[in-house]
């Protein structure tokens, strides 16, 4: 037999995963923005998810989320679910419960737990809202902010219900949607919501049209797993978020 030593592999700073929905197609190619060049593995699998966005649609999400953990490998230090909507939907202590049976050791979040901690972690209390969906989906969404206490003084939608939609809603258009939404009403921040709503390419942009933190759904994501997996990734993504 030849000879071998072992090492840590890739991810010498941090081993991460990540839960993506079969509809996504814009979350690993944010991330890749965000890790290129730095010590940091991520590992993805997929989730089925039906293409049309309900609340009935992203519950069904609730029982397949312990086999897809489980299809990530062990040893991680965090592990996030992506899906913005679902997660509300479905509750994040109960996400986090879920995803705790097949990785215990590793620390869980969402995207809309990312949103509240970034939040937080930039002092705001009243934002206005962008969002791809229907009433159905951004209104739970809402009162869960609300409830976090975040108040949504104004709201802005592209009213879609088919994610593969979602997907190629152009960053121009959420660029205007960020700058028209910032407009009527006086607030502390712009959430731009949905893991498939590409934005990375205009963060920055729109904060400084805008004068205020722009967060997103993904930016919040890999900005909170990174932070739970002991890593400072200040300066490493688009937007205020990474300069905390």
């Amino acid at each position: 037999m030849v000879k071998y030593e072992l090492d840590q592999g890739f991810g010498g700073e941090a081993k991460l995963g990540l839960i993506v929905l079969s509809t996504d197609e814009t979350l690993e190619n944010e991330a890749r923005q965000v890790l290129a060049g730095r010590a940091v593995s991520l590992v993805h699998t997929r989730i089925a998810a039906e293409a049309d966005v309900t609340p009935k649609a992203l519950k069904l999400m609730e029982n397949r989320l312990p086999a897809a953990a489980a299809l990530l490998p062990q040893g991680l230090r965090a592990i996030g679910y992506a899906c913005t909507s679902a997660s509300t939907v479905i509750g994040p202590e109960r996400v986090a419960a879920l995803l705790g049976q097949a990785q215990p050791q590793a620390a869980a979040t969402n995207p809309i737990s990312a949103v509240v901690a970034a939040l937080k972690a930039l002092n705001t209390k009243q934002i206005s809202y962008v969002s791809p969906y229907v009433k159905e989906v951004t209104a739970p969404m809402r009162g869960l902010l609300a409830e976090a206490g975040f108040e949504t003084v104004a709201e802005a939608s592209f009213a879609q219900s088919e994610d593969r939609k979602v997907a190629r809603i152009s960053e121009e258009s959420t660029l205007q949607a960020i700058e028209d939404i910032a407009k009527t009403a006086p607030s502390d921040a712009v959430f731009v919501s949905c893991t498939n709503l590409r934005s990375f390419s205009i963060l920055r942009e729109a904060e400084q049209r805008v004068g205020r933190p722009v967060i997103s759904s993904n930016q919040a994501l890999i900005w909170h797993m990174l932070t739970l997996a002991g890593c400072a990734p200040k300066g490493w993504g688009p937007g205020s978020l990474f300069e905390v």
